[in-house]
């Protein structure tokens, strides 16, 4: 059952509850050298401020073994150490736990669990994207998937017209939903501009009135100053005062007003009469913006406050991406222009790497393949509030080396090797089929490689995917932090770990009877490892190789 499966977090917390003090004083050991003596550890410091002289009395560290309940790990033993209280868990049995039959995503087959429309005026701009423009798109694009990952459905805005920049989105593998032309636009935004005209806020652009000249698409001013300091709002930049009022800027709200409604009613196409979401049917909206477009989108913010001063207008948020800078450009650099120099450095890359390459579809599409991964983790593996520089010279970053992209599909790739050579051994009549799980003895894995896989990866990877599709909305102000760059991070250390032990352990021995049930452990482990490994690129829109 989903609710049995192991977790951090339940650990912790019943390991904390055993303590009877309402302070966290357990941590998860994650570090090797630790590993082999211990789990969890509650420190020496934190023991001494929460008892006297820190001695935590006898029977409490003799109940520890009998630890139970929902979602907690089994545990072995507790003991007095310098650095702590120690606990070591029953290994062979959290390996039956997490390797037993798939427990299911409880979030994903459950309910609906709410609504965010995450809006990325990148789209908008009317030049051609550059690769400033990818951090934000690609970011917004990731946590849709995460999102949808914990059950939560997702809205994004702007939908594409049929031209423009959707070939370079094609080939990034970016999943955004085209413009159908909704016959419904012009209608709200006739809405907003009477919204607008009855407003304190807006003041009409007389002709004739000694002022300067203004584009002839301005509606009206609106004072925005004015109407932070009335609403007493706070986190805007001080330098907004008057925006000029565009049928443009209408038209943008217009389709993010539509896209709330359609996330507000249980079925989309039956829109109600009216073009303002009801009260109370209230979604999250998430504006992903670099840090050059912020100031625009907080007058956009404003503007659509101004009009539709609702429940969905005052949870916006802004999720801004830090600086992305170029260097040795020779000249300005289009996101497609960029996609194709990454590619052609992955494709010389791997040629040095494997020889000349065949020229045929299945290598185009690996090369096709790796190249997205070198630029999604180019883009994400870094927090989004933090500046990135692409060296566009420097190939290493994307193609070489433990942090890349590449190396994260080059290990996934091995693994599926590894399943097809078993696979086809077991064709062959060299080895036997691998065993129901309920069969298999787990007191084989013994290598401290195989308990790492399993306790820092396997074990709180369902938890990781909730960390980083968490937003959290209702936060004051108007800016937040998410946390974006977990999953590139954990598929990176995790394919460290992984390159590790397999460069380290033979898993396909001798095929003789006496060695198969370490086999058959460790092919089970690697099954659940390489199942992993597809869920979190799937989130990055990054299909699994079979090959490089």
């Amino acid at each position: 059952a989903g609710e049995s499966r192991p977790g951090v977090a339940a650990t912790l917390r019943a390991l904390n509850e055993a303590l009877g003090r309402p302070a966290a004083l357990w941590v998860k050991e994650s570090g090797a050298r630790n590993l082999r003596h211990r789990d969890f550890l509650a420190p020496r410091a934190a023991l001494r401020a929460a008892f006297p002289g820190g001695q935590v009395p006898a029977d409490v560290v003799a109940g520890m073994t009998s630890l139970g309940g929902p979602g907690v790990l089994p545990v072995r033993g507790c003991q007095e150490t310098p650095a702590g209280l120690a606990v070591q868990v029953r290994r062979p049995e959290a390996f039956r736990c997490l390797l037993g039959p798939p427990a299911g995503q409880a979030a994903a087959a459950g309910a609906q669990r709410g609504w965010v429309v995450l809006h990325c005026p990148a789209l908008r701009s009317p030049a051609a994207l550059r690769p400033r423009h990818l951090r934000p798109l690609l970011l917004a694009d990731h946590l849709a998937q995460l999102l949808r990952s914990q059950g939560v459905g997702v809205c994004l805005v702007p939908a594409l017209a049929e031209e423009g920049n959707w070939e370079v989105l094609r080939q990034l593998r970016i999943d955004w939903p085209f413009s159908n032309g909704s016959l419904a636009l012009p209608d709200t935004v006739s809405a907003l501009k009477r919204a607008l005209g009855r407003s304190p806020c807006a003041i009409a652009c007389e002709p004739g009135l000694g002022t300067a000249v203004l584009p002839e698409d301005v509606i009206c001013k609106v004072h925005l100053k004015s109407f932070v300091e009335q609403q007493g709002l706070v986190g805007y930049d001080p330098n907004l005062d008057v925006l000029l009022v565009t049928e443009g800027k209408l038209r943008s709200l217009a389709e993010l007003q539509q896209a709330v409604l359609q996330c507000t009613v249980s079925n989309p196409a039956a829109l109600p009469a009216s073009r303002f979401p009801a009260a109370g049917s209230c979604c999250s909206i998430v504006h992903v913006v670099s840090c050059e477009e912020e100031f625009q989108q907080q007058q956009l913010d404003l503007l659509w406050r101004i009009v539709d001063p609702g429940a969905h207008t005052a949870s916006q948020k802004h999720l801004v991406c830090g600086l992305v800078k170029v260097t040795n450009p020779s000249s300005p650099i289009g996101a497609d222009q960029y996609f194709q120099l990454r590619k052609r450095q992955m494709y010389e890359a791997s040629v040095m790497k494997y020889g000349e390459l065949a020229q045929d579809e299945a290598w185009t599409e690996v090369i096709d393949t790796l190249t997205v991964a070198a630029i999604r983790f180019e883009m994400l593996s870094t927090a989004h509030r933090s500046q990135i520089t692409l060296d566009l010279e420097d190939s290493s970053i994307s193609t070489k080396g433990t942090k890349s992209g590449a190396f994260v599909m080059y290990n996934c790739a091995r693994l599926a090797t590894l399943f097809d050579t078993y696979e086809r051994a077991v064709e062959r009549g060299m080895y036997p089929p691998l065993p129901p799980a309920p069969e298999l003895n787990y007191s084989c894995l013994r290598e401290e490689g195989e308990w790492l896989l399993l306790f820092n990866y396997l074990l709180p990877f369902p938890e990781v995917l909730q960390q980083a599709a968490q937003l959290p909305t209702s936060t004051k102000g108007i800016r937040i932090t998410a946390n974006t760059e977990t999953v590139c991070k954990f598929l990176i250390q995790l394919s460290m770990d992984f390159s590790s032990y397999y460069n380290r352990v033979h898993i396909l021995g001798e095929p003789f009877p006496h060695l198969y049930d370490q086999m058959f452990a460790r092919l089970q482990l690697l099954g659940a490892v390489r199942d992993m490994f597809h869920s979190a690129l799937a989130t990055l829109h990054l299909p699994p190789l079979s090959q490089i």
